[in-house]
Formats: C-alpha cells, sequence, structure tokens
C-alpha cells in the first residue's frame, strides 16, 4: 500500500566478522540503514589455515547468528527470504567442510547461507555504488575502477561510463596479506617484502588491462572497513553518506605507521578489535599501491558496502529490470563478440524470442527475469560455433556454463546455457548433464524458453534478418505468426517443421506461418 515502510535484513558471513544490517525501505525503493551490529568470528582463520571450519568456530557463529536473530526479532522483521538475506563470502565458499557448515548452520537457527559467488559479489557492490555514478570525483573520467579488499579475497569492478568492462576476484585478501607477514622464519623486512610482492602481482595484473594513455584517466574508489577508518582518520567529519577523496600520499603515510605498530598498539589506540587490527595494515597497502599504479593522486572511499547492494537488490528485484539488465545484457554482448558470433543472427533471433515471450506471458507465466535469461541464452547461442560447427549447441552450453557473466549466478549461467544448448537438435532429456540437476521447476522453466528459441532460430534459418512478426495469435490449437520479409517462405516453413515439435510439446500449440504481403 502507498507509503509503506518495509524493513530488509542482510546477515554477512564473511572472512573475520559476521555482519548484521537493517533498512527501511519507503516509497522510493531507497533502502536506508538504521541498524548494524557485528561479531568477531575466526572463519578466515580456520579456512586459510587449515582449509576449513572447526567445530567450534562454527558454534560460535551459529551464536552470532541466534543473536542477531533475536535483534530482529526486536525490530519486528520476520526471518523469512522476502525480509532476510544470509550470504557468505570467500572464507565459507573455500572451506572444504562449507555444506557440512551451512546444514549445520540450518539446522540450529534455521537460517539458509547462500554462498556468493564473484559474479553476484560484483553485481552487489554495482548495485551499491550506483548513487556515487554522478559524484563530481568520478564523473570527470570515463573508467572508474571499484576495489574492494576484503579478508579473504579482493573485488574488482571496472566501469567504462557507466558500463561494466570486466568484474575479478582475487585471492589476495587482508588476513591472507597478514598471515603471509606473519609467516614464521622471516625477519621484519623478508615479511614485507612478500606482502610487497603478492601486492605488486595484482596491481600489474589490473592495469595491464589498460593501455598506456587510458590508464592515467582511471579513478580509484575504494570500498570496505579499512578504507572508511582511513576516510574518518584524515577526514575527521566525514559523512559516511558522501563520497570522499583522500591525498594517496596522506593515505600511504598512515599505511606505513599502521605497520610500524603491533597489533596491540593498534587496539588501544583505536579502540578497534584484534582481527581489525590485525588486517588494517595490509589493507592500506594495498589501496595505496593500486592507486600508485594508476597514478592518481587521490583516492575516492565510500561507506557503501557488499551489504548496501544485497538490500537494494531486495528492496528492487534488481536482475531483470532496468539499467541492470542492461549491464547483464552488455555482458552478453562482450563475450559473444570474443568468440566471433554472427552478431546480425543472433540479435535477430534474440528479437524474436523476446517478441514470442511477450505474446505467451498467459501461456508461460514466466517472470521478467526468466525473459532476461532468454535473451542471453539467444545472443549467445551459436557460441560454441567458435569450437565445432556441427555439435555447436553443446560447446555453447559449456562456453557459458564456464565463462564470467556479469550480474548471472550460477543459477542464471546454468539456464542460460542450458536454453542455448537446446535450441537445436535433441529435446531435453532426464539422462543430460546439468539438466538432470534442476529441479522440476526449472526443468519447465529451460523447456518453456528452449521451445521459444527453436521457434524464432527456424524464423531466421537463411540468416537474412528479414524476418518480422507483425502480429501473434493463438486459437484452435495453433500458435500463427504473422510475418512479413518473407519473399520465399519456404525454407522457414521446413525450419520449422524440424524444430517446433518442443514448442507443441511444452505449449500443446502448433506453429503456423503466415507470411503476410511487403
Amino acid at each position: 500500500m502507498a507509503g509503506e515502510v518495509r524493513q530488509l535484513a542482510v546477515i554477512d558471513v564473511g572472512t573475520t566478522s559476521i555482519r548484521l544490517a537493517v533498512a527501511q525501505v519507503g516509497a522510493d525503493g531507497v533502502p536506508r540503514l538504521f541498524a548494524q551490529a557485528r561479531q568477531n568470528v575466526a572463519l578466515g582463520d580456520d579456512v586459510f589455515t587449515t582449509g576449513q571450519i572447526s567445530p567450534q568456530t562454527t558454534e560460535n557463529s551459529i551464536g552470532v547468528l541466534r543473536l542477531f536473530l533475536r535483534h530482529l526479532a526486536e525490530y519486528g522483521i520476520p526471518a523469512d527470504a522476502a525480509h532476510l538475506r544470509v550470504v557468505a563470502t570467500s572464507a565459507v565458499r573455500e572451506a572444504r567442510n562449507r555444506e557440512t557448515f551451512i546444514d549445520r548452520v540450518f539446522a540450529a537457527t534455521g537460517l539458509e547461507v547462500v554462498m556468493i559467488e564473484e559474479a553476484e559479489l560484483s553485481r552487489y557492490i554495482y548495485l551499491g555504488v550506483q548513487s556515487f555514478r554522478s559524484d563530481p570525483a568520478l564523473s570527470q573520467s570515463p573508467d572508474t575502477l571499484v576495489v574492494e579488499v576484503g579478508g579473504g579475497a579482493t573485488d574488482v569492478l571496472a566501469l567504462h561510463q557507466g558500463k561494466v568492462v570486466f568484474t575479478q576476484e582475487h585471492s589476495l585478501g587482508s588476513l591472507r596479506l597478514w598471515q603471509l607477514r606473519d609467516a614464521a622464519g622471516l625477519s621484519t623486512r623478508g615479511r614485507r617484502e612478500v606482502m610487497e610482492a603478492h601486492i605488486l602481482r595484482f596491481t600489474e595484473l589490473l592495469v595491464s588491462g589498460y593501455t598506456e594513455a587510458a590508464r592515467r584517466g582511471v579513478q580509484v574508489l575504494a570500498l570496505g572497513g579499512d578504507a572508511r577508518f582511513a576516510a574518518t582518520r584524515l577526514r575527521p567529519g566525514w559523512e559516511a553518506g558522501r563520497l570522499v577523496a583522500l591525498p594517496v600520499a596522506d593515505l600511504a603515510r598512515l599505511a606505513e605507521e599502521i605497520l610500524q605498530e603491533s597489533t596491540d598498539d593498534l587496539v588501544r589506540r583505536y579502540g578497534m578489535t584484534y582481527p581489525e587490527a590485525e588486517t588494517l595494515g595490509a589493507a592500506l597497502l594495498t589501496y595505496v599501491r593500486l592507486a600508485q599504479a594508476f597514478g592518481r593522486e587521490q583516492l575516492c572511499v565510500t561507506a557503501v558496502s557488499m551489504r548496501d547492494g544485497v538490500l537494494v537488490d531486495m528492496a528492487t528485484s534488481s536482475v531483470g529490470d532496468g539499467v541492470f539488465a542492461e549491464q547483464i545484457v552488455n555482458a552478453a554482448l562482450v563475450l559473444a563478440e570474443k568468440y566471433g558470433v554472427d552478431m546480425p543472427h543472433v540479435q535477430h533471433v534474440t528479437e524474436i524470442s523476446l517478441v514470442l515471450f511477450d505474446a505467451l506471458l498467459a501461456e508461460h507465466r514466466l517472470t521478467p527475469r526468466d525473459r532476461l535469461i532468454l535473451k542471453v541464452a539467444g545472443l549467445l547461442h551459436e557460441l560454441g560455433m567458435f569450437v565445432n560447427t556441427r555439435s555447436h549447441h553443446k560447446y555453447s552450453m559449456y562456453l557459458i556454463l564456464n565463462s564470467d557473466i556479469f550480474g548471472l549466478g550460477t543459477w542464471d549461467r546454468e539456464l542460460a546455457a542450458l536454453v542455448a544448448r537446446y535450441h537445436r537438435r535433441s529435446h531435453p532429456l532426464i539422462t543430460h548433464e546439468v539438466y538432470n540437476t534442476l529441479s522440476r521447476e526449472r526443468r519447465l522453466t529451460v523447456g518453456k524458453l528452449s521451445a521459444i528459441l527453436r521457434v524464432a532460430d527456424a524464423l531466421d534459418r537463411s540468416h537474412s534478418h528479414q524476418v518480422r512478426i507483425k502480429s501473434v495469435e493463438i486459437r484452435d490449437g495453433e500458435l500463427r505468426l504473422m510475418v512479413t520479409g518473407l519473399a520465399d517462405p519456404a525454407l522457414e516453413r521446413l525450419a520449422l517443421r524440424q524444430k517446433a515439435g518442443l514448442f507443441t510439446e511444452v505449449y500443446g500449440l502448433n506453429v503456423v506461418l503466415c507470411p503476410l504481403p511487403g
């Protein structure tokens, strides 16, 4: 109802702590934080040293989650999927016993922990920083590099004129760097050299993605608690809701001061926790070296975190809508061009697919998210031609499954890959790899979308890109397509006879081509 205020929450099971963020969402759909909490846990210490989460750390995590559930109950926020999302990043994702950990958490708290992959994490970061796109500090340059140095990994989102160019996740986190620095048998100088060497490899890899001329114009935007600490020290009175530019020279001096002090001294001096103190210097040094590698005299910092992006996603259902959908489509186009796809053909087939999807809404009852999956699959359905012509549909599936497509997590990539795989040849079978792991609901979605893509592909069998659907009629058990652009429809009718069988199986309709003059 109009004027209703919703309350949403996210719990972030991170490398060194578990955090709770609670927000109110008004009529404008913008989440506004009103409560946050943090409790330290040793997930990263466990995983990055032994490879798994210890029973003690598991129980400590459960204790924190129960505490947060009590907080949510006090705010009157239900612990259901509509109001709460629990996410986990690199530490849980890399743990050998991650499934055991997740199962134990669910059994003890009823909370479903979702492991965030690189694509999902990049999506949340993108959503979180959208409000700063027009800030003068960033808008002066066409290129922005958004970087968050976490405890277990460093996430990078590269934008050019507001469009996502690439996303990366590097196993270079502040906790990992601290563990390198603290390695037994190394002198103080040796520990610093090892840490600097790892940071150098990371910065060189990022810089190599830009020409020498372009890299000088790249603005660097730092996220994360360590960057926020630097902003509060170097810019007293900084408002967390605003973007701030820090002189890199000042940041470098602060990083050196932090690295020279002991953990105990940092805890006493700044009132921070031991996990924060242990990783602060390594994170600040990483930001300094990155800014220097791009020749920046200033580094931009914002208080936004991945959790803000999760809240935006919960409030707006971003996938499938607006600007974010455009970014996903742009990523698919970049991938298609990389593999030399026949762009006019796949774009025309995709256009026809979307026309059919919209005309069949009452029949398939699918969502805007499914429409986006169909669009991605349409653009990428011939990706496998790069490998092999005869079985290109199978190679298309393989390449989609194993490519990073900004904004699409594993489940979405699986759907897009399978829809592309079934655009020709065999219908979906329960014995097929990947397809046989899906739930019934997702198998039905694959069938519905694949059937549409097969019909659309048949309508451009000649690769002439001339067919246009003027109207669609459903009557007497037929899907009648009124089309123009066919001087001789024989080839397309033959293709429909070969490829429309799945459509008839799924929708119970025979596809009839009805050419119109002109």
